[in-house]
Parts: C-alpha cells; structure tokens; sequence
C-alpha cells in the first residue's frame, strides 16, 4: 500500500513515467522496506510478551498486610485448639498473649481446628461504669454418681470478674444462703447490685440480708458453668475440690474479653523460655506458661 501510493504521487507530479523508483530501489536494496514499516510483526510479539510479563508481575506482587505465622505459632494454635475443644479464637488468642505472642485473633481463628459446631460463648462485656458495683449470684444443682442432689452456690465480681465466693450443701435455705452472701461480701466492701436467678430457696430472711448492708438485687436467669457441665460429682467434698480448682483457675489464669484478654487475677507475659502445657480438671483447660 505504501510503494502503490508513492507511486501515485509519483504519477501525479510527473506526467512520464518515472524511470527510477521505489522498485528500481528495492532491485538495489531489498532492505530498503524494512526502513518504511512503522511496527515490525516482531515488536509487536515482543510488546505483547513484555505485557504478558508486567500483567503477571503486577497479579504476584506483595500487597502487604500482616507478616506470615511462624511455623511452631501455628502448631501451638492447633494444639491448644485440639486440648481445649470448649475455647473459641478470643480465649487461644488471649492465652498467646500472655506468653508473648504478637498475633492477631483473626489468625488465630484461621490457624484453628474446624469442628461442626461452633467454639462456647464468650462472656458478654457489662457496662464499664457499673461494673465495679455489681456482682452475680447462681445457685445450681448438681447430681453426684449415686443421684444425691448437691447445691453449689457461686458468687462473682464483675470489676475483675473475679470469683468472690462458692459454697456447697445439700439443704439449701435462705439463712444458709444469707451467710454465704455475708462471708463473700462482707459488711463495708459491698456490691451495689447483685444479679442473681429465680431460684425458689431465696426467701424474706436473704432478701432482708440484702436489704441490711444495702444490696438491690435483679432475678435473672442462672449465670453459664463451664466445668459443672462436662465432668460427674461423686460427692461433697469431690464437688467441693472441683470448684476450688475451677476458681483458682478461673481467677489467675483464665483471660477474659472484658479485661482486655487478661485474667482476674492480672497475669504478667512472659516472653523467655520454652511454653508448656498443664491440665486444668484433669484436661478440661489447660494453663500454658513458660518456664
């Protein structure tokens, strides 16, 4: 097209016709064509393959984010998963935490164990400006192995969430239930408000208790167990033992949402030594420390 134009030209500006010209030169030099293409068909596969190259650079590229979890982060994330099946993402995240393990909860929850049903609820966060004056009250039962019915009675703080007091009887009475609410409380530090369940064995001598050293109490629904739920009472004493344990634990070691995922009891991190694993109500929990 381009030698059939220059051609035309040619014809237009001299009436003869042209005895030299674009033939006469490509006769001389063949390679004269190359100097009048715009694009070789070679540059533009070379374009197209450096395209190519650039389009899959800019798709690999590393668009930031979070640093990759060490290897041994996650087999620690499995196995405390796998030992506690009743922990959920926030408490594995909060027990990483103490030992100094700067991780987000999202990839805790990543890193987990998938299991059919979902991880136990967490506690609720209450009102930080009340929480300081409000305790909770749950009276339950609990059958032992020989079908005798025991009643515990658990007592708890919600500043700290700590656990003030727990008591044990198989004949729950109002008075019984008064002086368990004076030794967890006392006469001067008392909670402003005390939440407790609707339980029948709240009678006028606890209700006049309260009123005495100024506790207004709101019924509720009884407070969610985590232990109680998943082992069997033998007795008194073996229910007894059971909540001692479950409170030592609970207090100093069990990291909460509302305290910013640490425990009651505030737990120092550690970050020097090896992490090990020690069971809490024979495999129920487990505490991890270094050491």
């Amino acid at each position: 097209m381009i030698l059939r134009h220059q051609l035309n030209v040619l014809r237009r500006k001299s009436p003869k016709r042209p005895t030299f010209g674009i033939a006469g030169l490509y006769r001389l030099a063949p390679k004269v064509l190359g100097a009048l293409a715009i694009v070789k068909p070679e540059t533009v596969i070379k374009w197209h393959r450096a395209g190519f190259r650039s389009y899959w650079r800019w798709k690999s590229r590393h668009r930031g984010g979070r640093p990759t979890v060490a290897p041994e982060i996650r087999k620690l994330i499995r196995e405390m998963s796998i030992a506690n099946p009743l922990w959920g993402a926030p408490r594995i995240h909060g027990e990483l935490l103490k030992l100094g393990v700067d991780i987000g909860q999202t990839s805790v929850a990543k890193y987990m164990v998938r299991r059919r049903h979902p991880p136990s609820q967490g506690w609720r966060t209450f009102i930080r400006n009340h929480a300081d004056g409000i305790a909770a009250m749950d009276l339950f039962v609990v059958p032992t192995i020989s079908f005798r019915l025991l009643y515990g009675l658990l007592i708890m703080g919600h500043g700290r969430r700590h656990i003030l007091w727990f008591g044990v009887t198989a004949h729950p009475t109002a008075e019984w239930i008064a002086n368990q609410v004076t030794e967890a409380c006392g006469w001067e530090q008392v909670p402003r408000y005390l939440i407790r369940d609707r339980d029948g064995a709240y009678g006028e001598v606890f209700i006049r208790r309260l009123r005495s050293i100024g506790i207004r109490d709101r019924p509720t629904s009884p407070l969610r167990r985590e232990c109680l739920d998943h082992v069997v009472v033998f007795s008194e004493r073996h229910l007894c033992h059971l909540l001692l344990c479950y409170m030592k634990y609970y207090n100093g070691a069990r990291t909460h949402l509302s305290l910013e995922k640490d425990a009651p009891v505030s737990r120092a991190v550690d970050r020097a030594g090896h992490i090990r694993c020690r069971p809490i109500l024979g495999g129920l929990h487990h505490q991890y420390a270094r050491i």
